[in-house]
């Protein structure tokens, strides 16, 4: 008996551990509204909804998950947020219009596009201090550092380009031409590739890491849809190395590709101009902002369905997930 007891008290013990008793909260920020959306990721509903800085794009969380970084386009800004009570804690100076940035492996430095600028400027996020800016193409957008944290990665709209960015030196040391507007870029999780999309082009460029060739051009064909509505934004890539999801913009659908063979193998029809997109840390939940029909899609990743359509604020555009200790 004492055995079995013994047994009892360990299983309910990791029962109640501060593991088992995490959850998630997603983070939506919604552009035509000034706001983030909060979302519980057990119960798929908003739970909050806090004002930020002018026209909020880019969202990410702080590796330690005690902050919130989020840009601020409108107000020239990266917001420093606290992720609980929405509080505006500090500003990091991003340079002219940030939209996206990449933080870097190691959390301390953060890789801003500067779309009216064509420039990337690099903050050190302790010091609040810019490091560097680099001059890259017209209109950056898309922006991706390494696994390693060796290479950071800007696209430019205009100038149709990845711009390859040696992050030891803040330089840049090659371009690589892609299709029309590209609009994300991402490296797969062993950083062997980078995946760039096009959003005028239509198309996913996958371009060797090592000798920076292009592998491979995706193209997409959802039923139904006109193909000038397919306009590929956001780009995800699982840590298994199974699969990749596209965000196909106004065709209203995402994309799942074999990330080995790089062919599509399903369309999953999410919201309205769908645009960007994040795992949970399970990565059984990929979530899609769906900016003119104001909702994220909730997709389960192992059946590879739609599960839940959440309504937030007025055209949601970026999103993060945080894992938080159930109290």
């Amino acid at each position: 008996m004492n055995i079995c007891r013994s047994v009892w008290l360990v299983a309910a013990s990791l029962l109640l551990s501060p593991v088992c008793m995490a959850k998630e909260l997603a983070y939506v920020t919604n552009e035509k509204d000034n706001t983030v959306s909060v979302i519980d990721m057990n119960s798929y509903e908003v739970i909050n909804t806090f004002t930020v800085g002018d026209r909020p794009r880019g969202i990410e969380i702080s590796k330690d998950r005690q902050h919130l970084y989020i840009c601020a386009s409108e107000s020239d800004t990266v917001q420093i947020v606290d992720p609980d009570s929405g509080e505006v804690l500090g500003e990091l100076p991003s340079g002219e219009d940030p939209e996206l940035f990449a933080l870097h492996p190691n959390g301390k430095y953060l890789y801003i596009a500067n779309e009216d600028d064509a420039l990337m400027t690099v903050v050190n996020i302790p010091d609040s201090d810019v490091v560097a800016q680099v001059e890259v193409g017209v209109e950056p957008e898309g922006v991706a550092v390494s696994p390693d944290g060796k290479i950071a990665i800007m696209t430019s709209e205009t100038s149709n380009m990845a711009h390859w960015i040696d992050t030891a030196t803040q330089t840049m040391f090659h371009n690589t031409q892609v299709d029309a507007r590209p609009r994300y870029a991402e490296f797969s999780p062993d950083g062997s590739e980078l995946w760039v999309s096009a959003e005028i082009g239509g198309t996913v460029t996958v371009i060797d890491t090592a000798s920076r060739e292009i592998i491979k051009k995706i193209t997409f064909a959802p039923k139904g849809v006109h193909r000038d509505k397919v306009q590929p934004v956001g780009v995800k890539l699982s840590q298994d190395g199974k699969h990749a999801f596209v965000a196909l913009g106004p065709a209203n659908h995402v994309a799942v590709v074999n990330a080995k063979s790089h062919e599509v193998t399903d369309y999953l029809l999410v919201g309205r101009r769908v645009w960007q997109m994040a795992f949970n840390a399970a990565q059984d939940k990929l979530l899609t902002t769906n900016g003119v029909s104001g909702d994220v899609s909730i997709i389960d990743v192992p059946s590879l369905r739609v599960e839940k359509t959440v309504k937030v604020g007025r055209y949601p555009w970026g999103v993060t997930v945080r894992q938080v200790a159930n109290r």
